[in-house]
């Protein structure tokens, strides 16, 4: 598929959030859009940004006399308020000497400043007022940001500006966040982007900024020699010589009118000094002609072999209005019939295939096409190289064409038009961004600007896809190698390139016109209040919300369908997965038109059975969801379908010991406390012998015992869904009761559960303490809700930024379905997992203390904090659909169950908190541990003695 053209970014900061960013951006000018306000802003403008007809939202910028450049929105339906600031700066302009320094100075930001000195108050402010935060050092940007309750807005805004005013780089702080940021380092020295690049950096131009080492470590920020500068004096005069006013962009999205945004800003930011400085520009090339062609091997960590094709080309920045690289990604990352994947897979050499451009710098870039590979395509990658370049032959020749650009463009503008947006901080991270790379009228609209068909541009970047400009890369498991890579250890060596001792396969053809474009975009009036059953009958269950609400018409479905036997053993688990596998591989080809014109499908197995979930615009969709419907009854299972699908799930259940840590840490939890779950090593031994006629014989069984649930929300009448909900019905013919299907279990935590270790391969320690509450109560939720709250800040700042125990703390509320819990989590590289205990008893005890003293006036914040975050509007119709569809699936037919909760919050008192603390500390708690050589837990054989949570007055619940 393509991937989206982004700025290459090596990092995010912290675990507390993690956040998709949109990768487009602008330049600073001053301007409104769409509000009635005057601009008491001197040197306003009538440039304003470009926006979706369907963007009510208002819209100013401005350039502050220190030259910072501000873009305000204005939402009066946002229920949070978000900032975003952009630092033109970032790894490229680290010091030769000092690697890491940029990521070192984004850490200490946020340890106090003169009008805060205290380390928390920036953190501890936002976690009283429903907020988060995070940062990140890109390679060309630093950015950071938060969101906040809006009545919040002024103090957040004053701590947060004072980064960039009056930060102290507090001395006695230097030591224990250079502790930090080098176990972050050490967290993710076992990621696998990370040492592709670190590996690539190596074939790179060494003189590029970019190739060097960004995260930073204890030895990269060692204590300079005596002499030098102190690291702390260096880090001060980074900040001098690189953090100005005018290479800032600002963005704040909120519901405050613009003037009293205006102000807001005015006031907090203008004292930022103004250093007279300009985004670095970066001359030298990415890639050196002299090192080109070249190929290399590198070992992977993981069961998985890719190769990755990469070319330097201009950076497609330079030509945002045309967009010749996506116009190419497109092409050769397109996976319908005839496609490059399309040949790959049927030869069987290939299950997947990305093309997009990555490592951008403003000036080069490099144009990417990644496959991911069978053991039979690592063995033939000159064959593999052959058939790519015999496709870009194709392109070549008689792939540029205007009718092609004109329906890549069609279907951006239908994007654009009906353009969503998501929460204000992901819209204000996005709007900063775009703040330093683009004129200002396409801040919303570069993405999908598309001026038309310039095939002398296009050509530009095709002509650059040579085999003498050619960088190729493959990573697999069995690889020895003579180099090894300098920062993330990653054996590697050199291999000859030669494709013309190979044939290209045969079958490559050009895309047709895409049938799947939806032409009818009216807008139907109409809005329900919740969803509605419109079909209850024994067999089949369906309920619909008919939502104008986001000003697009698109319609989300969700079919589960539901069989009595899909979770009772790891075999029925596993062959559920690999049917809805084989349903979206067995359809790949012929439905990713569809994907492109925008209609989404993705089928999931879950411990009930399989979702059908399509997402999409309403007209055309019938099409793709009887296409399915169609192929799930009636479709051929094929052997080659079968042997690709089981190998690609069998490789994700071999691999999961190298995830993250963390992630395996709550993987064990989930599979210890809910029934039913099966660990990844009993369904990866369940696939052992199955064959294409066992998953014939498997579909026939589970398609023969349905029960049905279904749900449709969006723009779409309820005559019309209830057409297509009954069309469904009469193909899959439901006749089970919903009573015939069990549910899933949260289990009750017993003091006899021994400690339990992840089945990991990773070599780090880690502590996850769970204290489970004592039902599924609305009262217990909320108690512990509010404790979780209360948590977050302190424990972070105690383990993280006093006591330095690692990268990955974070503490808070985390149920497991309707089971209330609180999770504390510590991943050192270096402290053994008896201290961590140890200093989260100590945390424990002392917060103990603190909860003794806890008074009304403190709680009352937070109380509102986790009630709102509780009723946070839904930005998008995805994420409305999501939340009803979960609801469903706790039995929350009333849809209300948040509101009931949120009010519950609200009358907790301290005293109901003192109360809950003693039993909930000591009566049911899970102990997760891991040091390195640990071996795993038998989570089976332990989960068996364990009950059910009691109910209390929460609804039975279970997933789908």
């Amino acid at each position: 598929m393509p991937r989206p053209i982004a700025l290459h970014r090596q990092r995010t900061r912290r675990p507390l959030i993690l956040l998709a960013l949109a990768a487009t951006l602008l330049l600073p000018l001053a301007a409104e859009a769409r509000q009635p306000e005057a601009s008491t802003d001197p040197v306003a403008s009538r440039i304003a940004p470009k926006v979706s007809p369907h963007d009510d939202r208002a819209y100013r910028a401005l350039t502050l006399d220190n030259g910072l450049s501000v873009l305000l929105v204005s939402d009066p339906d946002a229920d949070k308020a978000a900032t975003s600031l952009n630092v033109a700066v970032g790894s490229a302009q680290d010091p030769d000497d000092l690697a890491g320094l940029a990521h070192f100075l984004e850490h200490m930001l946020f340890l106090g400043t003169e009008t805060y000195p205290a380390a928390d108050a920036y953190q501890g402010y936002l976690s009283r007022h429903g907020g988060q935060h995070n940062a990140f050092t890109a390679p060309r940007d630093t950015n950071y940001f938060f969101s906040v309750e809006p009545d919040a807005l002024a103090g957040a805004l004053d701590r947060f500006s004072r980064f960039f005013v009056n930060p102290l780089f507090n001395a006695d702080r230097l030591e224990s966040e250079r502790q930090v940021v080098h176990s972050e380092y050490m967290a993710r020295k076992r990621d696998e982007g990370r040492r592709h690049n670190d590996v690539l950096d190596q074939l790179l131009n060494p003189a590029h900024p970019m190739t060097g080492f960004s995260v930073g470590s204890r030895e990269t920020l060692a204590d300079r020699p005596a002499g030098e500068p102190s690291l702390r004096q260096r880090v001060i005069d980074f900040y001098r010589a690189h953090y100005g006013a005018n290479v800032m962009q600002l963005a704040v999205v909120a519901p405050q009118p613009l003037d009293e945004l205006e102000a807001l800003v005015t006031e907090r930011f203008a004292a930022i000094p103004d250093r007279g400085l300009s985004r670095p520009v970066i001359d030298t090339p990415l890639a050196l002609d002299a090192t080109l062609p070249r190929a290399v091997a590198m070992q992977s960590l993981r069961d998985h072999r890719s190769v990755r094709f990469l070319f330097p080309v201009p950076d497609p920045e330079t030509a945002y209005r045309h967009k010749p690289a996506s116009y190419l990604a497109n092409l050769l990352g397109h996976e319908g019939e005839g496609s490059l994947l399309d040949v790959l897979r049927e030869a069987g050499l290939a299950d997947g295939l990305s093309a997009g451009v990555t490592h951008g710098d403003g000036r080069h870039a490099l144009f990417t096409i990644d496959i991911s590979l069978t053991p039979a395509g690592a063995r033939q990658l000159e064959r593999i190289q052959a058939t790519l370049f015999a496709a870009i032959e194709r392109i070549r020749e008689a792939g540029l064409e205007a009718w092609r650009y004109d329906e890549q463009a069609q279907l951006a503008e239908q994007e654009f038009r009906f353009q969503q947006h998501g929460a204000p901080l992901q819209d204000a991270m996005r709007l900063s961004i775009n703040l330093s790379r683009y004129p200002l009228e396409d801040v919303n609209y570069a993405p999908y600007r598309m001026d038309g068909f310039r095939p002398a541009l296009i050509g530009d970047w095709l002509g650059a896809l040579r085999p003498d400009n050619l960088l190729r890369l493959y990573s697999g498991p069995e690889v020895e190698g003579e180099h090894t890579s300098p920062w993330f250890e990653t054996p590697w060596r050199e291999v000859p390139l030669d494709a013309m001792r190979a044939d290209p396969l045969a079958g490559l053809a050009l895309p047709a016109p895409n049938p799947y474009i939806a032409e009818d975009l009216d807008l139907l009036e109409g809005q329900d209040e919740g969803p509605v059953q419109r079909i209850d009958e024994p067999g089949f269950a369906f309920w619909h919300m008919r939502d104008d609400t986001f000003d697009t018409p698109r319609v989300e479905w969700r079919f589960s369908l539901q069989h009595p036997a899909a979770g009772r053993d790891a075999r029925e688990a596993a062959m559920a997965r690999l049917l809805a596998g084989w349903l979206g591989d067995s359809l790949n080809e012929a439905l990713y038109p569809a994907r492109l014109a925008g209609h989404g499908f993705e089928a999931y197995a879950h411990a009930r059975g399989i979702t059908l979930s399509f997402s999409g615009w309403r007209d055309r969709q019938d099409r793709l969801i009887d296409r399915v419907l169609d192929q799930l009854a009636e479709g051929e299972i094929e052997a080659a379908n079968v042997a690709r699908v089981s190998h690609r799930l069998r490789r994700e259940w071999r691999n999961a010991p190298q995830e993250s840590l963390y992630r395996q840490a709550n993987r064990t939890l989930t599979e210890t406390l809910i029934r039913p779950q099966w660990p990844t090593e009993a369904l990866l031994a369940s696939l052992e012998d199955v064959d294409a006629q066992a998953l014939r014989d498997f579909r026939d069984a589970f398609l023969g015992d349905l029960h049905l649930e279904a749900m449709a929300v969006g723009n779409q009448t309820a005559e019309g869904a209830i057409r297509q909900a009954q069309t469904v019905a009469e193909t899959l013919a439901p006749q089970l009761a919903e009573t015939a299907i069990p549910d899933l279990v949260p289990l009750q935590a017993s003091r006899n559960l021994p400690p339990l270790t992840p089945d990991t391969a990773r070599d780090e320690s880690l502590v996850m303490r769970y204290l489970q509450g004592p039902d599924r109560s609305l009262d217990s939720q909320a108690r512990l809700a509010l404790l979780g709250r209360l948590l977050e800040t302190p424990f972070y700042q105690q383990l993280r930024t006093e006591e330095q125990l690692g990268y990955v703390v974070n503490a808070g509320y985390r149920p497991l379905l309707d089971a209330p819990g609180i999770g504390l989590l510590v991943q050192s590289p270096d402290t053994d997992s008896a201290i961590i205990q140890s200093r989260i008893d100590a945390f424990l005890e002392d917060f103990g203390t603190h909860l003794g003293q806890l008074d009304d006036a403190v709680l009352a914040p937070y109380r509102q904090a986790v009630h709102d975050d509780l009723l946070r509007r839904d930005t998008g119709l995805p994420e409305r659909m999501n939340r009803l569809w979960q609801a469903l699936a706790m039995d929350d037919t009333a849809f209300d169950q948040r509101q009931r909760l949120a009010r519950r919050v609200l009358a907790v008192t301290p005293v109901a908190l003192r109360e809950t603390w003693p039993s909930l500390r000591n009566d049911a708690v899970v102990h997760i541990t891991h040091d390195p050589g640990d071996p795993p837990s038998d989570v089976m054989a332990l989960k068996d003695d364990l009950p059910p949570l009691p109910q209390g007055d929460g609804p039975q619940g279970h997933s789908d």
